[in-house]
């Protein structure tokens, strides 16, 4: 699934993010405006991990900005049989979030 933003999302996640104007033209053409990440390693002569870098940072914020209330993302090293129950905790929180967010588009 390609990562994809609308303008409102996107200028909230960049918000309070301390980035350089080259970071967000390529973020947002890329996440905003559809646009493939090799005409930003073309444009700037940059290499494929540096642009690649600069989508998934503003993407990370995106992320961090659009968790919902009551929720937390959190980072954990775990033993293996933890890690799975908390893998799966994490499947059924994405499941009901969607769902959620299914009802609420569904009323509208």
């Amino acid at each position: 699934m390609k990562k994809r933003l609308t303008p409102q999302q996107f200028k909230a996640a960049t918000k309070n993010l301390d980035v350089g104007a080259q970071t967000i033209e390529i973020a947002y053409g890329v996440l905003v405006e559809g646009e493939p990440q090799s005409k930003f390693v073309q444009k700037f002569s940059l290499s494929r991990g540096a642009v690649s870098q600069a989508v998934n940072r503003v993407w990370a914020a995106h992320e961090v900005c659009s968790v919902p209330e009551g929720y937390e993302v959190v980072t954990a090293l775990l033993p293996a049989r933890q890690a799975f129950i908390v893998k799966r905790w994490a499947c059924e929180a994405a499941k009901k979030i969607r769902q959620e967010h299914e009802d609420i588009d569904s009323s509208s």
